[in-house]
C-alpha cells in the first residue's frame, strides 16, 4: 500500500525547501550523530493496536511511529487520521504499510494482532491459527530490526509471548508479554476504592496467568507503604478471605464487564502499554508485573514457560526479576497457573 509521512520535500520535483525557510547560525556545527532517536513499530490496527498508538503519540514516547496492518484502505485511514491531528500532538513521524519493511530500525515492536474466534471453534483450534499468524509476524520484525524488543499484547498473552519468543530466537530478555500489567492496575483501582485512597498510592500484584488461573499477592500489598494485612493483624482488625477473593474475582471478571458493555476493550490496554513502553525506552527501570520466562522462579521447572512476575524493566527489557516473598498459598497457586499453561502450550504445534 502507499507510505505517507511527514517530510521537507515540498518544492518542485521533490525539492527540500528547509534551506529556504530556516538559515543556519554562525559557527554552528552538524546535529550530534548520538542523538537518540526512538522509533515503535505496532502490529494491528484493530481498537487495541490504536488505542496503544495514540496513547503513546499523546504521551509524547516516541520520534516515530508506524503501524502496520494487513488490511490496507482501514491502515491508510488511521494513519490519515492520526497525521491529521499533527497540530495538537508532539511531532512524530507517523507511517504506515502492510508491508513489514516499515518497520526497519524498530526500538520495540508492539504485536497486537490476533486471530478471531469464530463460533464453535475451540480455544486450542483458534490458539494454533494464531500461532500460525505469528509465522507471518514475528520472523519479518526480527528481520528488520534485529535489536528489537518484541512487546506481546495479543490474547492469549503467555501462550503467545512465549511463541514469540521461539520464532524469534532472541534471547529471553528481550520478549516481554504485556501480562498482568493492567490485570493489577485493577486491582490498585478496586484496593484504592475500597479505602477509599489513591490507586497511585497502593502497591499490589496480580501474577501468574493473563486470566483465570492469575493469583493476587495479597501478602504483599501496601498503602502509603504500610503492608495491609500485617497491620490489620497486629492491630486485631477482623476481615474476610472471602472479601479478598472477591476484589480478586472482580479484577478477573472486569475486562469481560467491559467487552459485553462496548464490545472491546481497550483505552486501559493503551494506557498500560504505553505505560510499559516509556518504561523500557526511558530505561526507568521501573518493576512492572509483565509476562516473562518464568523457570526457576518460585520452583517453577516444569518446562519454558511465561507468565508475569513483577520484572524490572528498561533499554535492555526484563533487567530481572523482583524477589517478592509470596506466602506457601500464593506460591502453590502461581506454581497452579504456570501448569495451567504449560498443558495448553504443551498441544501447539510451533
Amino acid at each position: 500500500m502507499h507510505k505517507s509521512s511527514s517530510g521537507s520535500a515540498l518544492g518542485p520535483g521533490g525539492l527540500d525547501l528547509t534551506q529556504a525557510f530556516f538559515k543556519s547560525i554562525v559557527n554552528a556545527a552538524p546535529s550530534s550523530p548520538t542523538k537518540r532517536h526512538n522509533k515503535i513499530s505496532v502490529v494491528g490496527a484493530g481498537n487495541v493496536g490504536m488505542a496503544i498508538a495514540q496513547t503513546i503519540l499523546t504521551q509524547d514516547l516516541t520520534d516515530e511511529l508506524v503501524l502496520v496492518d494487513a488490511i490496507p484502505d482501514k491502515l491508510r485511514g488511521e494513519m490519515l487520521d492520526l497525521q491529521h491531528a499533527a497540530a495538537f500532538l508532539p511531532r512524530t513521524r507517523i507511517q504506515a504499510s502492510t508491508d513489514y519493511s516499515v518497520t526497519v530500525g524498530s526500538d520495540l515492536c508492539i504485536v497486537t494482532a490476533g486471530a478471531r474466534q469464530i463460533n464453535g471453534e475451540s480455544r486450542l483450534n483458534l490458539l494454533q491459527r494464531n500461532v500460525t499468524l505469528f509465522h507471518k509476524i514475528i520472523p519479518p520484525l526480527v528481520r528488520y530490526s534485529p535489536n528489537t524488543i518484541l512487546l506481546i499484547v495479543s490474547n492469549p498473552v503467555d501462550v503467545l509471548t512465549y511463541v514469540a519468543w521461539k520464532l524469534s530466537g532472541f534471547p529471553s530478555n528481550r520478549v516481554i508479554g504485556s501480562g498482568t500489567n493492567l490485570d493489577s492496575s485493577r486491582f490498585r483501582f478496586l484496593i484504592a476504592d475500597h479505602l477509599d485512597v489513591n490507586a497511585q498510592d497502593v502497591q499490589a500484584y496480580i501474577v501468574g496467568e493473563h486470566g483465570d488461573s492469575s493469583v493476587a499477592l495479597w501478602s504483599s500489598i501496601s498503602v502509603g507503604g504500610v503492608p495491609v494485612l500485617s497491620f490489620l493483624e497486629k492491630q486485631q482488625i477482623a476481615y474476610e478471605k472471602e472479601m479478598l477473593e472477591k476484589i480478586h474475582q472482580e479484577v478477573i471478571h472486569s475486562a469481560y464487564e467491559v467487552i459485553s458493555l462496548k464490545g472491546y476493550t481497550s483505552w486501559a490496554i493503551g494506557y498500560s502499554v504505553a505505560n510499559l513502553a516509556r518504561t523500557i525506552l526511558r530505561d526507568q527501570r521501573r518493576v512492572h508485573p509483565v509476562s516473562v520466562i518464568a523457570k526457576g522462579f518460585y520452583g517453577i521447572d516444569g518446562g519454558e514457560v511465561f507468565l508475569s512476575l513483577p520484572a524490572q524493566l528498561g533499554r535492555g527489557g526484563v533487567l530481572g526479576v523482583t524477589n517478592v516473598h509470596l506466602t506457601e498459598e500464593e506460591t502453590e497457586r502461581l506454581r497452579e497457573s504456570a501448569r495451567t499453561i504449560l498443558e495448553v502450550q504443551n498441544q501447539l504445534v510451533i
